[in-house]
């Protein structure tokens, strides 16, 4: 099930240049520690949650992008679960997600929307 959320408001993270394709990087909005991700395969922006419920490490900024199929994933550095990029879920236990946040690039700039 795919959660869509509207933004409250938006807040500046970096430069779209600063995220470097297929990597993630951490960035606090608001009370949350979100881990933001610009995939090369389809030049995506996404943003989910940096927290692994499975170690519970704020650690998916530092996970490994791929793909899984036609599935975007970052697969965590700890236990290495995989999370799927659009809709947070986890691709070994669908019973487990973590939060997705809306993203956009305006101007250059990345911007990540409070729930």
């Amino acid at each position: 099930m795919t959660v869509v959320r509207r933004a409250t408001a938006w807040v500046d993270v970096c430069g779209i240049e600063d995220l470097v394709p297929d990597r993630g990087a951490c960035a606090l909005v608001g009370p949350y520690q979100v881990a933001v991700f610009r995939v090369s395969a389809n030049g995506g922006l996404y943003a989910l949650s940096n927290y692994d419920p499975f170690s519970g490490a704020y650690v998916l900024s530092r996970g490994i992008v791929g793909s899984k199929g036609e599935t975007p994933k970052v697969a965590s550095p700890v236990y290495k679960h995989g999370f799927d990029l659009r809709t947070g879920e986890c691709l070994e236990d669908p019973s487990v997600a973590v939060m997705t946040f809306p993203v956009r690039a305006v101007d250059g700039r990345v911007q990540v929307g409070l729930p």
